[in-house]
């Protein structure tokens, strides 16, 4: 009987727990989960204390050995080949893989985009989608190449975007999204058998990182713009305007579409909604929160707060999330 294929899991995200948990279950009689390679604990809370993300959480339930170096070095190349990998699979990693890293194991190593290739190469794709007005993303199981996203696929599995879906529920399908995949190619894969496809280049489009400033609303794009962005900014950075010298945050909103006459960033009622001018249609609020306070139903907010109706509110420039080529 031969020993089954060792992999190691690159990965810093809740997104890669649906992978990381049919590779150690379904699939153990497959593969050997040997190695899952994380960022280092990171303070955060209030406490600032020191706590690990949900991979590596992941590796110390199960008792995976882990590693988690500040960067991906030379050290860890070592550390890979020592282990005797047939494969690697990587999935919101958060580090450029160098060349001795991608060439440590026998046959390479694999990444799970969460896009449809060429479309939505780097940093943001899933939030991305949402706030384009996509109606459908999906995974990419592609090669790890020196260029970002750039390396040949192997296959897709097809999501679709529901208009109500926040990034958290998106990201959620993503991560399931890989399971399929694996079950498709896990055997070709550890054998290198798996064959690719290269990308059309030309057809290529890149999604930035995304910003704590692109909470502000910019009241100046449409109000369809506006609940798309908001969707896809949940639950970081979410979105916010600022009133006087209190910056207020939104929750959920709706929008209705028609042409409106008043400047953009009006405000057209307050009531049950607070309903704000766009530079197509209006945009229906129905929660607000002010700072160190609760996230309210609009009405409730209001009793507490008042802004009036026919006030302007202030809008910030939204920049664009997507490029048609790597600038």
């Amino acid at each position: 009987m031969t020993d089954k294929p060792k992999i190691a899991y690159f990965g810093s995200d809740k997104i890669c727990l649906p992978g990381l948990r049919y590779l150690f279950g379904e699939a153990a009689d497959r593969c050997e989960l040997t190695l899952i390679v994380s960022q280092p604990d990171r303070r955060s809370g209030r406490g600032k204390r020191l706590q690990q993300n949900p991979v590596a959480e992941f590796a110390t339930a199960h008792g995976i050995p882990l590693l988690q170096p500040e960067k991906p070095d030379r050290e860890l190349a070592e550390s890979l080949q020592e282990a005797g990998l047939s494969l690697a699979f990587v999935m919101a990693y958060g580090h450029f893989l160098p060349k001795a890293i991608r060439d440590a194991p026998a046959y390479g190593m694999l990444n799970f985009h969460g896009s449809i290739l060429p479309a939505y190469r780097g940093a943001s794709p899933v939030e991305t989608a949402i706030a384009v007005g996509e109606e459908e993303t999906g995974v990419s199981l592609m090669e790890v190449v020196r260029e970002m996203d750039a390396g040949a696929v192997a296959d897709v599995e097809r999501i679709r975007i529901e208009d109500v879906d926040t990034a958290v529920e998106l990201r959620a399908k993503v991560g399931e999204g890989v399971v399929p995949l694996l079950w498709r190619h896990l055997g070709a894969a550890v054998s290198g058998q798996l064959e690719f496809k290269a990308q059309d280049a030309s057809r290529a489009s890149y999604c930035r990182k995304i910003k704590k400033e692109d909470a502000a609303l910019d009241f100046y794009q449409t109000a369809q713009t506006l609940e798309r962005r908001r969707r896809a900014f949940q639950p970081w950075p979410g979105a916010y305007f600022d009133h006087g010298e209190t910056r207020i945050k939104v929750g959920r909103v709706n929008w209705r579409a028609g042409a409106v006459s008043a400047e953009p960033g009006t405000v057209l009622a307050a009531g049950s909604t607070l309903d704000v001018a766009t530079a197509e249609g209006i945009l229906q609020i129905l929660e607000l929160q002010r700072p160190g306070g609760r996230m309210l139903p609009v009405e409730a907010f209001l009793k507490g707060y008042r802004i009036d109706v026919d006030s302007i509110l202030p809008s910030v420039r939204g920049e664009d999330l997507l490029q048609s080529n790597h600038a």
